[in-house]
Parts: structure tokens; C-alpha cells; sequence
């Protein structure tokens, strides 16, 4: 994909499904009594992919263009897949996924695609075992995964790692275990599941970082609306900001307190965003955006971006990276290791494609450090066929001297289809 320098963004924009919030109603209701309709599912590659393992597990699906209707089979409904199940590139799939196989009768084996090879399984692997799972990874860390389940015990799980997608893993295993499954996460992370659990009707409670979920939860059915997605948002928001005389308003997104740092960073930075009809949807706090050109500066207190808000700011980090090459005073971002291990190496990412557009950018382990007030210098740029990356880099080009080219750019599918046409439909270039 080819991305022209930019004059101006000025439109609406209706976002695509909350990808980590599609993935939780597909799976939940899956485990429930009855038949939900989902509204707004995720149209993302990564999501399909839950959708097709679950139709390998005796799921029924239908699909139209806005819902999404599934036939719910209980907790002791799924069957034995005929074939491996194939995550794609959705680490979501895979590891929230395997929590409720650690609970079936039979043996699964789980895979994925290269990329997804390489990302670390050890992290649901320990805790399932010791709810009793029997669980065999490649190399004791990596997928495939092949899962016999059943007969689980309750534990209490004290997560060494801040992560959503092993906290929710722990929650899907604890419905099948005997007794009370007790995690403790060492920062709060995104709740979706632990709010849409509620929402179907799971016994589940929620306080100080300490989530306590029954095995003798009986979910059932219901209706559901998903928000646009603010990791998809965020890109937009910040092509908005970078170009002058610029506006946007995104419909109905989710901010949910523990996804909402990008918005709570970039308005500390002095971002133009304002919010509109806010309201609570699924126990979820949804808000419309309006969105117009910004200065942004760092001072003192917001300059290095470290501790707990990384956990919640993992995705937004690669256009974080962008906005810093502009903002007066530049930007840090450190305990961000976890970076390392996602779709692509995200820092070594981030460092590389930056480097080839002329920035100064210095790399550290666990993130990086980005002077301010840069001009950017349009190149080829290596997306390492990670969505984020290409995104992000798309932003850059926006703003940058001459053309920038993105390789395989077509990995933008993974979580938001439709990304360039639909950036392209508010933006004027030069």
C-alpha cells in the first residue's frame, strides 16, 4: 500500500467491533443455555478465527451482516473436533480458548500460524495443569497445544504477568472446576470477561485486583451490542491530531477504564478529544468522539509512560510511538518487554521502520525513547506482516516528506478490515 503525505482529515467514522470484546461474547455464549444475538461482532480475521474453532467444537453460527447468531450448548456440549483447530494469529483465540478445552471430556489439539508459533503458551499452560488439565506444548512453551481435559480442581492463582488473555484462560477453566477458582492479578487488566461473564449470568466477583468465579456458574443467553474498538480508534484519533484542521467523530466506542489509556495519555498530552452521549452498555462505558488537530507536549509528569498504565496501553504503543516523533518534548516508554513477544518483536518493530524514516529513536529492552518535533521521510516499511505495525506506519505516512510504502500491508485484516479505504474516505491529501 502506497500512502500519500496528507493535507487534512475532516468526516464519521463507524468503527469495526471491539476485537477483544467479540471474541469474549463468541465464547461465553458458546457456554450458554439458549441463543444469543451479537450485534457489531468483529469483522477481524482474528475473530473468525474463534468463530471456526468453535463451529469445529459443534457450535452452530450464523452470520449476517450486522448479528451474529449463536446457538449456545452449554458447558458439556462441545464435541470432539475432527481436525486440529487453527487459531490463525489470534492469541486470543488460542489462549482464552484453551481454558474452556481444559474443561472438556476429550482430547484437542490447538495450532496456529507462524507468527503465533512463536508466542509464549507457558503463561496458561502452568495454571491449567494445576487445575488438572493434562497439556502438552512444543518445547514446554509454545503451541501447538494439545489438551485433554476434565474433572478440574479450584485454585487460587497469583499471576506472575499482567495479562487479560491468561486471567480470562484461569476464568473459562474455573466454570468447569470444582469449587471457587481464585485469580490475583498484579495489575488490573481489561475486564471484559469478567463483566460479560456477569452479563450471562456467571457467579463471578470482582474486588482489589482479586476475581473469584464459581464452578457452578450457569450462563444463559443473551442479546448483545459491541462497541467500536479503541485500539482501532486509536490510530484514527491520532492521524486526526498529527494533521492540521482536522476533525473527527467516531461512533459509539468503547472506554472502558481499563482500555481507555490511550485517551487519558493523549488528553494529559493536551489532545482535542471530547465525549459525547456517554453511556453504560453491557455493564461497558460507551461514548461517541469528537476529535480535532492538537499540539502536544510532554512535561516532567508525562514525559515517561512506565508501571501498571503499560499493561493497559500494550496495543497502543506502536502509534504512541508516532505521536511522540511530534509531541514537544518527546516520550519514553519502558516495562514494556511484553512488546517483545506479540505478533512481531514490536519494539525492534517500532525502532527499525522508525530509523528508516530519519528518526532519532533510542532502543531499550523493554521500550524506547523518542525525541519530539521530528520530520519524518517516507520510505519502505516492513509491517513483519504485524497489523499494528502497518497501521501505525500508515499514520506516519501521513505526515511524512514524500511517499511511504507499506510492505504486506494486507495484515491489517488481522483486526481491522477495511482500515486504508476507510482512513482514505476522511482524509485530503496534498
Amino acid at each position: 500500500m502506497i500512502i500519500s503525505p496528507a493535507k487534512f482529515i475532516k468526516g464519521s467514522i463507524s468503527l469495526p467491533g471491539d476485537k477483544s470484546i467479540s471474541h469474549r461474547t463468541a465464547l461465553i455464549a458458546s457456554l450458554a443455555n439458549g441463543t444469543s444475538e451479537i450485534e457489531g461482532f468483529a469483522t477481524s480475521l482474528d475473530c473468525h478465527s474463534t468463530l471456526n474453532c468453535l463451529r469445529n467444537l459443534g457450535v452452530s453460527i450464523q452470520e449476517t451482516k450486522n448479528k451474529l447468531i449463536i446457538e449456545g450448548i452449554n458447558k458439556t456440549g462441545f464435541y470432539t473436533p475432527k481436525i486440529t483447530l487453527d487459531a490463525g494469529n489470534s492469541g486470543s483465540t488460542i489462549r482464552m480458548l484453551s481454558g474452556i478445552l481444559a474443561g472438556q471430556s476429550f482430547t484437542t489439539t490447538i495450532t496456529g500460524d507462524e507468527s503465533l508459533l512463536r508466542r509464549p503458551m507457558k503463561r496458561i499452560v502452568t495454571p491449567l495443569r494445576q487445575m488438572g488439565a493434562n497439556i502438552q506444548a512444543t518445547n514446554s512453551d509454545f503451541a501447538p497445544l494439545t489438551i485433554s481435559g476434565g474433572n478440574l480442581q479450584a485454585i487460587k492463582y497469583d499471576m506472575p504477568i499482567a495479562s487479560a488473555q491468561v486471567k480470562s484462560s484461569i476464568l473459562f477453566a474455573g466454570l468447569f472446576a470444582e469449587g471457587n477458582t481464585i485469580i490475583s492479578e498484579p495489575t488490573a487488566t481489561r475486564n471484559h470477561s469478567e463483566l460479560m461473564l456477569k452479563e450471562f449470568g456467571a457467579n463471578i466477583t470482582s474486588k482489589a485486583n482479586i476475581i473469584t468465579i464459581s464452578g457452578e456458574s450457569k450462563l444463559t443467553a443473551c442479546h448483545y451490542n459491541v462497541p467500536g474498538d479503541i485500539s482501532s480508534a486509536a490510530f484514527l484519533i491520532a492521524a486526526t491530531i498529527l494533521l492540521p484542521n482536522s476533525e473527527l467523530f467516531l461512533q459509539s466506542v468503547g472506554i472502558n477504564p481499563t482500555r481507555r489509556a490511550i485517551l487519558d495519555v493523549l488528553l494529559q498530552l493536551g489532545a482535542n478529544i471530547e465525549f459525547i452521549n456517554t453511556h453504560i452498555q453491557h455493564g461497558e462505558p460507551v461514548s461517541d468522539l469528537l476529535i480535532k488537530s492538537s499540539n502536544l507536549a510532554s512535561n516532567d509528569n508525562t514525559r515517561i509512560l512506565k508501571g501498571n498504565i503499560i499493561a493497559n496501553l500494550i496495543d497502543e504503543v506502536p502509534i504512541l510511538s508516532i505521536l511522540a516523533t511530534q509531541i514537544k518534548g518527546g516520550l519514553v516508554i519502558r516495562d514494556a518487554g511484553e512488546l517483545r513477544v506479540k505478533e512481531s518483536d514490536r519494539i525492534r518493530s517500532i525502532v527499525d521502520n522508525l530509523r528508516s524514516m530519519k528518526v532519532e529513536v533510542e532502543e531499550y529492552s523493554d521500550g524506547l525513547a523518542i525525541n519530539g518535533e521530528q520530520n519524518l521521510i517516507g520510505t519502505e516499511i516492513n509491517s513483519m506482516n504485524d497489523h499494528r505495525i502497518a497501521m501505525a506506519f500508515t499514520v506516519a505516512g501521513l505526515i511524512a516528506k514524500n511517499n511511504t510504502k507499506i510492505i504486506n500491508s494486507e495484515c491489517v485484516d488481522i483486526s481491522f478490515p477495511n482500515f486504508f479505504s476507510k482512513l482514505a474516505s476522511v482524509t485530503t491529501y496534498l
